[in-house]
């Protein structure tokens, strides 16, 4: 805990210094907001936030997309007119994937750039080194692009961060129901990345089958030697492995199993089963020997939770196509990509209901006050309330075919703990985009 409290320290004395030749609050007197509280970052045009993404090493595959994606949309809104009188800028900060890199570009964010916002971090290991950081000093840390807990279960001690997609123990939850009903004689081995992704996804399982999980491995991230813990699955009689890791570890495992000729059932969590990126991950690992191809994850189960590039007659599927052909980049729209839009719809939804008078309080209190209402391209609602930060409340498992999945139930909400697993009955996933692509929400009163 050191690093935060040093870190904390270096923040207030810089804090001081901008209270020396600014207005009230650490605020030059021009910045517009309207209301009482912090405006750091928002002025009567614009709105500044940032975001820590791994554009470089092990972790950027697939996910240096995510920020492409966000970008996009942003400027789609942007072009449409902003939000109340007011343009979204957007700054990405690249930290490799390495939580001492996060540290340091988040200081910068918060510190140099005096963003508003942090808006979709990304990663478990490294936005768990600056989530306490961002919550001291009282920055907005909206919309983690991560699964664990971390990010909603405890406002109290947490009160700036808020999670976006579902937990890891609501989809192992959802996973080893889905095994207890359905493969009931399986012996499950769990290759699991070695924190809360695999210690959380973990908790879920074992809620259904504690007594079907024959062996459990681990790895650290970076570290890409994992033919020891194949072995140890194949060696343990496990016939469905059940993986919560990455999607380069996906690619890994797959490759290590064919090499030992091991030839389970797979099961991997919805982070790391992008059919096209494995496929390519794969074909790159293996030196060609495996061929690029979609179709490497044929009969692996999954889980969804937004709709994907192959769903080309979902609506809002159809929005992210004309979004990324009028503001994207170079390449194809991706599920990465995707994924990016969909949480700025949701962080577009938040200033909307923030109104004019936007300052870091008060995006604060409309998404625990209005956000479980909020519409969307997820397919289960949100979970947001006073006491509540996490995100979307469930999934559906499915098997994926020629890369498009295949569902085997329907959309199934849940909660963390021993709340029961049920079926989504609020037609959450029938919703569509408003005409014009930018979120209808009233103002919250």
């Amino acid at each position: 805990m050191r690093h935060i409290r040093l870190r904390a320290a270096v923040a207030a004395s810089t804090a001081a210094l901008v209270l020396a030749g600014c207005g009230a609050g650490g605020r030059d007197d021009s910045e517009g907001g309207g209301g009482e509280g912090d405006t750091t970052g928002v002025t009567d045009s614009t709105i500044k936030i940032g975001t820590h993404q791994p554009l470089t090493g092990v972790a950027a595959p697939g996910y240096s997309e995510i920020n492409t994606g966000v970008k996009a949309y942003l400027d789609y809104v942007n072009e449409a007119g902003g939000i109340h009188g007011r343009e979204i800028e957007y700054t990405v900060k690249d930290d490799a994937y390495n939580p001492t890199n996060t540290s340091k570009v988040v200081d910068e964010l918060v510190l140099q750039d005096e963003v508003f916002a942090i808006v979709g971090g990304l990663g478990t290991p490294t936005h768990s080194a600056v989530v306490e950081y961002l919550n001291n000093e009282e920055v907005p840390d909206l919309f983690v692009s991560s699964g664990a807990q971390l990010w909603g279960n405890d406002p109290e001690a947490r009160p700036m961060t808020f999670g976006w997609q579902p937990d890891y123990e609501i989809e192992g939850k959802i996973m080893g129901q889905y095994i207890a009903e359905n493969m009931p004689d399986a012996k499950v081995g769990l290759f699991l990345q070695g924190d809360e992704l695999g210690e959380d996804g973990e908790a879920g399982l074992r809620r259904y089958i504690d007594d079907q999980i024959v062996q459990t491995v681990e790895y650290a991230s970076g570290n890409t030697d994992i033919g020891p813990q194949m072995q140890k699955l194949k060696s343990s009689g496990a016939d469905l492995v059940i993986g919560f890791n990455t999607p380069s570890y996906t690619a890994l495992s797959q490759l290590a199993a064919m090499q030992l000729n091991y030839e389970p059932d797979w099961m991997y969590t919805n982070v790391g089963s992008d059919p096209e990126l494995v496929g390519s991950l794969l074909a790159e690992f293996s030196e060609g020997s495996v061929d690029d191809d979609a179709s490497a994850l044929d009969d692996v189960m999954t889980t969804e939770y937004i709709p994907s590039t192959k769903d080309t007659e979902d609506p809002w599927v159809q929005l992210w196509e004309k979004v990324w052909e009028e503001q994207g980049g170079e390449g194809e729209l991706t599920n990465y990509r995707i994924y990016g839009m969909s949480y700025a719809y949701s962080f577009v939804s938040a200033l909307q209901a923030a109104g004019e008078d936007l300052t870091r309080e008060r995006i604060v209190e409309v998404i625990e006050q209005d956000g479980a209402n909020w519409d969307g391209p997820q397919l289960a609602p949100y979970r947001y309330s006073e006491d509540n930060h996490l995100g979307i409340t469930g999934m559906r498992v499915s098997e994926l075919q020629s890369g498009k999945g295949e569902p085997l139930t329907e959309v199934l909400v849940t909660d963390i703990g021993d709340g029961d697993i049920t079926e989504e009955d609020s037609d959450e996933s029938e919703d569509s985009p408003p005409e014009d692509g930018v979120p209808d929400v009233e103002v919250l009163e």
